[in-house]
């Protein structure tokens, strides 16, 4: 897959709420996730699939309720393209808040190497 086709599967998958398929079917095994500096409750960066569907299962049972997600059309350039990911959630214990991030992903050999998110 192009970095285009990978970019906009990515979209697909997520605005359906998919976010564990994306991941299975679109990232490299030795993917880096990268969260922003003011992320709470996970590391900075986290190495290889197996550990980033965890940490997504740890932020799923973190969320009490989902009011909305947007994802917008991704922005690709090169090797790499980007989203911008707003969330509508009540997180357990928190309260309801609104999320938004850019998020972007870096492609080699037809598979994302990496994701880096900012706030």
């Amino acid at each position: 897959m192009t970095t285009q086709q990978i970019a906009h599967r990515l979209a697909e998958l997520c605005r359906q709420g998919e976010f564990d398929k994306a991941q299975q079917e679109l990232f490299a095994e030795d993917a880096v996730s990268i969260e922003p500096e003011a992320s709470t409750g996970f590391e900075k960066e986290t190495k290889g699939l197996a550990a980033i569907a965890e940490k997504g299962k740890r932020f799923s049972e973190m969320v009490d309720t989902v009011h909305g997600i947007t994802i917008s059309d991704p922005v690709v350039g090169g090797n790499a393209f980007a989203i911008s990911l707003n969330m509508d959630v009540t997180m357990k214990g928190q309260g309801r808040a609104p999320m938004a991030e850019i998020c972007v992903y870096k492609v080699k050999d037809g598979k994302i190497i990496s994701e880096q998110f900012f706030m």
